[in-house]
C-alpha cells in the first residue's frame, strides 16, 4: 500500500504540473488580434510527396513558434510581458493620491523620469520580451517568399519548369492554422554534352587527365550543387598543379539548348569556359594561366614588421636562403625541415597549407607571412618566407574554482614559466607550478577540514619525433610530429593516505589529417607513494564499519579489550580502534586467534587484501598508443562522430628483464624495483561519439564506452589510479562518483571500483530560452571485476548474464551557454537498480527526494 500511495502520489504531481500548463496555454493566443493566424506547423510537398529533408525545410521564412517538448514557453513568457509598461507605470503613480507629489517632494524630476525609463527599459516586461518570442502570426509576404525560394532551389536542381503555391489551412482550433507549400516540378533537364574552351594549354592538359573524376557529366541530371563542386575541384586541382595565382571567378559554363528539339525534349549542352585570369590594370593585356616552378626561397627568421631589412646576415643552407640579424639564433635544419617548398618544383597550394601549419607548430614564430613573386619570364617564383618571432619569455597565471565529489569547493592556482627556442631547434620549455585548497564535503574523510595540492613539473616539447633512428619517411614533417618530455611530482595532504605522486612521461604525436590524431606513450612511469597508510580506516568507513560489525560480537570479552575503544555511542559503546586495534583484530582473525564463522573469515580477509592494496605504494611502467578520429569540421559542426581508440600495456619491458636485473621479491613472489612490486596489466578501452543535428536546434548525442584492464604475471589486480568507477557528472548521472557498482553490490566500499567498464549515453539537447538549454538524458552502465583477485560473485562479470546489471539512469538537465563554456547542472533519477531485488529494481528511488545533482562545465561528451 505504501509503494501504491507513492506512486499515486507522483501522478498526482504530474497532473497538477499538466494542469499548470494547460492553463497557462489559455495565454497563447494573448496577443494574436481576431484577424489574425497563429502559424503551428509547416508542410512541403512535391508533386504530392511529402518533404521532411532539413535542408530543404530550412528555406521556409516564416516558422511556428519553438517549443520545449511541445509547449511553447518562449510565446507566453512574451506573453506575460506588459505591451505598455509606461502607462503601467503612470497608473502606478497615480494609484494614490498625493503619491505624484511626494515621490516629486523626495526626487528631483530628472530622477523621477530616471526611474520611469528604468521601469521601461530594464524593468520585467522588457526582460520577458527579451528571453520571450512573440506569437509567430502568418505572413502572406513571407509565406510567398517562401514559395520563391523553393522555387529557386527547385531550379537548381534541374527542374526549371517548376510552379509553386501555397494553402492556408485553419485549424479546428481558435485562431490557429498551417500552411501547406505545394510544387509541381514537371519534367527535369539532363545534361547532353560537354565540351571545353580552355585558354591556356598548359591548364587544358591538367584538366583532360582527370576529366573523368568531373562532377558535371554527360546524362545526369542537372544540378547546380555538382557545377560548384566542379568548380572547386578544379580551383584545388590547378592551384596543386603550379599554378599559384588561378582564381576560381575564372570559370564559368555556358547552358545551351537546342531548338530544333522537340519542346518537351529536356536536353542541354553544357560548356565549361575557364579563361584569363582577371587583370589588375585594363590597360594590361593578361597572358595565361601557367604553371610555376620555384626559382628562389628566402626566409626571413628575424623579421620585423617596422624594421629595415637591408643589413641582414645571409645564410646559404640547401636550397634555401636565410636571412638574419646579428646571429642566427635557430639551427637551419629546424627552418627548413618546417617548409615544404622545394628548388626547382612546381607550386603546390598544399605545400603552402603545410608550411603555415608547421610553422605554427613550432611555437616559436608568430603567424608566418608566405610571399610568391613572379621573374620576368612569369613561369617562376621567388618566395619570400616571414617569421616574426614570438618572446623568448613568457608567464601564464591560471585560477579556477572547482567543484568534485570529495570536495564542497576548491581553488586551484597556477604559474608556467614558457622558454622557446631553448637548444636553438624550437624546442618549448615549460615550468610549472600548481597548487590547490579545497573544503571537504565530508568531514569524516579526515581529521582536517581543508585539503591541499601541490605539484609541479618540467616539460620540454620537440616539434619532431625525437628518436634515435629517423622517423621522417613514415612520419612525414607535415604531419606535425611532437616529441614531449615531461618529469613532475603532486603532494596531496590532509585527505586520505596523503598521496605523493613522481611521473615521467616520453610520448610523440602527429597529425596525418585534420580529422585523425595519432599518440604513443613510449614511456608513462608514475610512482604512487601512500604517506599516511594508518589513515586507511578513517578514509574507507563502510569498510571500517563492516569490520567493526563482525568484531562486535568480541568487544566485551575482556581478552579483547586492546582492541577496542569507548566511544559516546548507546547502541555501540566499544568500537575497534584505529589503526592498531583495526589491524590487531584483522591478525586475530587470520592467525584463527579469534574464533570467527566462515563467512566472516572470508569477509575479514577481503577487508585485509582492499586493504593492502590501496595502501601500498605503486610503481606503474607503461606504454600506450591512442588513436583519434574525429570528423567534426567546427564548432558550430553538430552532426559528426568521434572514435578514440587506446591500448596500454605496463609492467612487460621489467618482466622481461627478469632473467638479467637480479630482482628482490616480497612473500608472495612478487618482483619488487625499489622495493616495491611494479604493475604489470593490459589494458583496453574503446570511446565512441555520435551526434545527430535534428534541426536548426536540436541534437541527439549518444556516447558508448567499452574499458578493460587484466592484471597478470606481477599483479593480481590494477592499481586504484588506473581502474574504472561509474556515476558522476560524466558518466551515470543517476549515481555520484565511485557509487554505482561493481555488479550488483550496493555501494560497499567507500570509492567502487573495478577493472571492466561498460557505459552508454543518450542525450536529447533543444534550446529553452535565448542562451537557457535543456536536456533529457539515459545514462546506463555499470563496472565489474574480471579476470583479478575478487572472489564476490555479485561483482565479477561472469557472462552474457552479468549484463543485467546494468544499471540505468534518466533525469533531464539545463544549461547556460555562456558562449566560452556551458555551465550545466543535471538532475538523475535511479531509473533500474541493479543493487536492489529483481522485484524493485525498476522505478524504486524515482522521486526528487533520492535525485542526484550534479553540476558540471560543458557537454558531457
Amino acid at each position: 500500500m505504501r509503494g501504491s500511495f507513492g506512486l499515486m502520489h507522483y501522478w498526482a504531481k504530474i497532473g497538477l504540473l499538466l494542469l499548470m500548463l494547460t492553463m497557462l496555454g489559455c495565454n497563447t493566443l494573448k496577443k494574436v488580434e481576431d484577424n489574425e493566424l497563429l502559424l503551428t506547423k509547416n508542410s512541403i510537398y512535391a508533386d504530392d510527396e511529402k518533404i521532411t529533408d532539413e535542408d530543404i525545410r530550412s528555406l521556409i521564412a516564416q516558422k511556428p513558434n519553438s517549443s520545449v517538448l511541445g509547449y511553447p514557453l518562449r510565446l507566453n513568457l512574451y506573453n506575460l510581458a506588459k505591451d505598455n509598461p509606461d502607462s503601467s507605470f503612470t497608473d502606478w503613480l497615480h494609484r494614490k493620491e498625493k503619491r505624484e507629489k511626494r515621490l516629486n517632494n523626495l526626487l528631483s524630476q530628472k530622477q523621477v523620469n530616471r526611474l520611469r525609463e528604468s521601469f521601461v527599459v530594464k524593468g520585467a516586461s522588457e526582460f520577458l520580451k527579451r528571453i520571450g518570442e512573440p506569437p509567430s502570426v502568418i505572413d502572406t509576404s513571407l509565406t510567398q517568399k517562401t514559395v520563391d525560394r523553393l522555387q529557386a532551389y527547385y531550379n537548381s536542381k534541374g527542374y526549371f519548369n517548376n510552379t509553386g503555391s501555397f494553402d492556408i489551412v485553419e485549424s479546428k482550433r481558435k485562431k490557429r492554422a498551417g500552411i501547406e507549400y505545394k510544387i509541381n516540378l514537371e519534367k527535369p533537364f539532363m545534361v547532353d554534352t560537354v565540351v571545353t574552351n580552355i585558354t591556356s594549354p598548359e591548364l587544358d592538359s591538367i584538366y583532360n587527365k582527370t576529366a573523368e573524376q568531373s562532377f558535371v557529366k554527360e546524362g545526369d541530371q542537372f544540378d547546380l550543387l555538382n557545377f560548384n563542386n566542379e568548380r572547386e575541384r578544379l580551383t584545388i586541382l590547378f592551384r596543386n598543379s603550379g599554378v599559384y595565382n588561378f582564381q576560381e571567378s575564372s570559370i564559368n559554363y555556358d547552358i545551351l539548348r537546342d531548338t530544333t528539339l522537340a519542346a518537351d525534349d529536356q536536353l542541354m549542352d553544357v560548356q565549361l569556359n575557364i579563361q584569363k585570369p582577371r587583370s589588375t590594370n585594363d590597360s594590361t593585356a593578361q597572358s595565361p594561366y601557367r604553371i610555376h616552378r620555384f626559382k628562389k626561397i628566402n626566409v626571413f627568421a628575424d623579421y620585423q614588421i617596422t624594421g629595415s631589412q637591408d643589413s641582414l646576415n645571409t645564410l646559404e643552407y640547401g636550397n634555401y636562403t636565410i636571412y638574419y640579424n646579428n646571429k642566427l639564433r635557430y639551427r637551419p635544419k629546424a627552418l627548413t625541415d618546417a617548409i615544404f617548398f622545394q628548388k626547382d618544383s612546381i607550386y603546390r597550394d598544399l605545400d603552402r597549407i603545410r608550411t603555415y601549419r608547421q610553422i605554427t607548430n613550432l611555437n616559436t614564430f608568430k603567424y608566418p607571412n608566405i610571399e610568391f613573386i613572379p621573374d620576368s619570364t612569369q613561369a617562376q617564383l621567388i618566395t619570400n618566407i616571414y617569421l616574426a618571432p614570438r618572446p623568448k619569455f613568457s608567464l601564464n597565471l591560471d585560477f579556477d574554482v572547482t567543484h568534485s565529489n570529495i570536495q564542497q569547493v576548491g581553488t586551484v592556482f597556477g604559474a608556467t614559466v614558457i622558454t622557446r627556442n631553448v637548444f636553438g631547434g624550437a624546442e618549448t620549455l615549460n615550468i610549472s607550478a600548481r597548487g590547490s585548497i579545497g573544503l571537504l564535503k565530508n568531514p569524516s574523510l579526515s581529521d582536517e577540514t581543508f585539503t591541499s595540492e601541490l605539484g609541479g613539473d618540467i616539460n620540454i616539447t620537440f616539434p619532431r619525433i625525437w628518436f634515435p633512428l629517423n622517423t621522417e619517411r613514415i612520419i612525414p614533417y607535415y604531419m606535425l610530429p611532437q616529441s614531449r618530455f615531461l618529469v613532475g611530482t603532486n603532494f596531496q595532504r590532509n585527505l586520505g593516505l596523503d598521496r605523493q605522486t613522481f611521473n615521467t612521461v616520453l610520448s610523440y604525436n602527429w597529425t596525418p589529417s585534420l580529422s585523425l590524431k595519432n599518440n604513443i606513450e613510449l614511456m608513462n612511469v608514475e610512482f604512487v607513494r601512500n604517506v599516511n597508510p594508518d589513515n586507511f580506516y578513517n578514509e574507507y568507513r563502510n569498510t571500517f564499519n563492516n569490520l567493526d560489525g563482525i568484531a562486535d560480537q568480541f568487544d566485551t570479552d575482556p581478552q579483547y579489550a586492546d582492541f577496542f575503544e569507548s566511544v559516546d555511542d548507546a547502541t555501540d559503546p566499544f568500537r575497534l580502534s584505529i589503526p592498531n586495534g583495526a589491524n590487531g583484530f584483522v591478525q586475530a582473525v587470520l592467525n584463527n586467534e579469534i574464533p570467527v564463522s566462515q563467512d566472516d573469515f572470508d569477509e575479514v580477509n577481503s577487508i585485509e587484501e582492499r586493504r593492502q592494496r590501496l595502501t601500498e605504494n605503486n610503481l606503474i611502467f607503461a606504454s600506450n598508443y591512442t588513436f583519434t578520429k574525429n570528423s567534426r569540421t567546427d564548432i558550430n559542426d553538430n552532426d559528426f562522430y568521434q572514435l578514440r581508440v587506446k591500448l596500454e600495456s605496463a609492467g612487460n619491458l621489467l618482466s622481461a628483464l627478469e632473467d638479467v636485473v637480479p630482482y628482490n621479491k616480497n612473500d608472495d613472489g612478487q618482483l619488487l624495483v625499489f622495493g616495491v612490486p611494479f604493475s604489470q596489466y593490459i589494458k583496453t578501452e574503446l570511446d565512441y561519439i555520435r551526434h545527430w543535428e535534428l534541426s536548426d536546434t536540436d541534437v541527439l548525442a549518444f556516447r558508448s564506452f567499452f574499458g578493460l584492464a587484466v592484471p597478470y604475471g606481477n599483479s593480481k589486480s590494477v592499481p586504484f589510479v588506473r581502474s574504472y568507477f561509474a556515476g558522476g557528472s560524466n558518466d551515470n548521472r543517476a549515481w555520484n562518483p565511485y557509487e554505482l557498482g561493481p555488479g550488483s553490490t550496493d555501494n560497499i566500499n567507500d570509492f567502487n571500483e573495478a577493472n571492466l567498464k561498460i557505459a552508454m549515453n543518450l542525450e536529447y539537447r533543444f534550446p529553452i530560452a535565448g542562451d537557457v538549454k535543456g536536456a533529457l538524458f539515459a545514462d546506463a552502465g555499470n563496472i565489474w571485476n574480471v579476470f583479478d583477485n575478487e572472489d564476490n560473485p555479485d561483482a565479477v562479470f561472469n557472462d552474457f548474464n552479468s549484463l543485467a546489471d546494468i544499471a540505468l539512469g534518466t533525469g533531464l538537465g539545463l544549461r547556460y551557454d555562456f558562449t566560452y563554456f556551458v555551465f550545466r547542472l543535471d538532475v538523475g533519477f535511479k531509473t533500474y537498480n541493479p543493487a536492489e531485488e529483481w522485484s524493485k529494481r525498476w522505478f524504486r528511488n524515482y522521486n526528487l527526494s533520492d535525485a542526484v545533482f550534479n553540476i558540471g562545465i560543458n557537454y558531457p561528451f
